[in-house]
């Protein structure tokens, strides 16, 4: 698996699973997409990563069952200055849900609410810069923001992440911006104002990768996960909406075996 090499500034760096069952999740992620669980110990929380093969790619983070939230997936953006970043969101419409914190020598993180409303986190390396690999079976494929205010999403990720959106698609049925660097697409933003239920807010959704969506789509409920949406073909893919054995929802992307794997 060729190694990430660099995380660069305000695109995806890391994902992190919130989840009431630790123990179901390791289970369900292992048997779905082959990855490795470790526990970095009681120094640092009982922080869970995850790996696949050699390479870091997610993170697990425990929440108390009995507070009621659901479990989730939260995308973090790597950043050369968390507090300086913090200040910046503030100051383009951004809320703070966790305020800058260390995590020993690991680096510095922090979750911000965007203007429309959808959680991102922030991260600022030290000893972990983020996934070690992506764009391959078993890791982060895509990064989607859906939101309810695109025009405002767009300016403010362009403003303090410095992104350079790329239109892919910009109609009243569709409207859809790629985001990166120098016209690189790491991810993209989808206008669904029109299309999420009342009460759904914005949000950030990961793709993850294998090799057979609808192969890997019907293990999902052996393995205790709900297929949200079938199996699709589009012009980019074929894609499922998944929720995990404890309802954190993510969806299914099919790439090519890299040569040599």
């Amino acid at each position: 698996m060729p190694a990430r090499t660099e995380n660069p500034l305000g695109e995806p760096c890391w994902i992190d699973l919130v989840t009431r069952d630790p123990a179901a999740s390791i289970e369900f992620y292992a048997a779905l997409l082959g990855w490795r669980a470790v526990d970095t110990g009681a120094g640092s929380g009982r922080y869970t990563m995850f790996f696949h093969g050699d390479a870091a790619i997610a993170g697990l983070t425990a929440q108390d069952p009995s507070n009621g939230n659901r479990d989730f997936w939260t995308t973090f953006l790597a950043v050369d200055s968390v507090d300086e970043t913090v200040q910046s969101a503030k100051s383009a419409g951004a809320a703070v849900l966790a305020v800058p914190q260390t995590v020993g020598d690991q680096g510095r993180l922090a979750v911000l609410t965007d203007p429309a409303g959808a959680a991102v986190g922030i991260w600022e390396a030290g000893g972990h810069r983020g996934f070690a690999a992506d764009n391959e079976i078993g890791t982060p494929v895509w990064h989607e923001l859906i939101t309810r205010n695109f025009a405002s999403a767009v300016a403010f990720y362009g403003e303090v992440f410095g992104w350079t959106p790329i239109p892919l698609s910009d109609t009243n049925d569709f409207r859809y911006s790629t985001f990166g660097h120098d016209e690189s697409m790491t991810g993209g933003v989808y206008d669904a104002d029109a299309m999420l239920p009342a009460g759904v807010p914005s949000h950030w959704q990961v793709y993850l990768g294998v090799a057979d969506v609808r192969a890997s789509a019907e293990r999902v409920p052996e393995l205790g996960g709900t297929v949200l949406r079938e199996p699709w073909d589009s012009d980019f893919g074929t894609f499922a909406q998944i929720a995990d054995a404890t309802g954190a929802v993510f969806l299914l992307g099919q790439v090519e075996q890299s040569p040599g794997a």
